[in-house]
């Protein structure tokens, strides 16, 4: 009596961090469709050092500056707002999630929280007028524009003034709401158009494109 030998499946375990695409979509302006075409993008990012199925720091600074080794203060305070559990990586769901702050249809809010949490360098939970000098100073390097120890002085005093209402020399939540009401081009960068319709810039939306990384490279400078 012969025996046959079936071929057992190899069952593909997810990730660190993976979370259903079903639960994900529920939860950001994503379709669970779109949130598969994510998790390409992010099986790519997470490879590209380090394949463990999550995003370093060198890896997330790969992908937007293209460069692992550049330190630049916008692509760690993006990292460090991305690292929702403050691991020192990105998971799969935190990189949704997060990345769903940018898509075209969501919540202004969500984008002025996002936005006050990246200048809020020492997650005090208020911007300092020395955080704003040091994301003025960053600014002014990316733009490789040269000014004055004064004039970046009287830049962060202006800013204070019109700003920090009750004078004790920090902004907080409503103020910086109030700030970006004022200038909602502060947080004309929150935006990235083409998470609208991931599906049809796939496969060009995985960095392999110069317009898509330019992109990611604009996204905070």
């Amino acid at each position: 009596m012969g025996c046959s030998l079936s071929k057992k499946k190899k069952i593909a375990i997810p990730p660190p961090g993976y979370e259903d695409p079903d639960l994900l979509a529920s939860v950001t302006p994503f379709t669970a469709a779109e949130v598969e075409v994510l998790y390409e993008l992010f099986k790519k990012l997470s490879s590209s050092i380090i394949d463990d199925g999550l995003i370093h720091k060198e890896e997330f600074q790969l992908a937007l500056l293209g460069n692992r080794n550049r330190n630049n203060l916008f692509a760690d305070r993006i990292f460090d707002v991305f690292d929702v559990k403050r691991n020192g990586v990105i998971e799969f769901g935190e990189f949704v999630r997060s990345l769903g702050v940018f898509h075209p249809n969501a919540p202004v809010h969500e984008k002025i929280k996002f936005a006050f949490k990246l200048y809020d360098l020492r997650q005090t939970g208020f911007i300092e007028r020395e955080e704003l000098k040091e994301m003025v100073i960053a600014l002014l390097h990316e733009s490789e524009l040269v000014l004055s120890e004064e004039m970046i002085e009287v830049m962060v005093d202006k800013a204070f003034t019109e700003t920090d209402r009750n004078n004790d020399g920090k902004i907080d939540v409503d103020e910086w709401k109030d700030l970006v009401s004022m200038n909602p081009a502060l947080i004309k960068n929150m935006t990235l158009p083409y998470l609208k319709d991931i599906k049809a810039t796939f496969p060009s939306f995985v960095l392999s494109s110069e317009d898509e990384e330019l992109e990611l490279q604009n996204l905070y400078f």
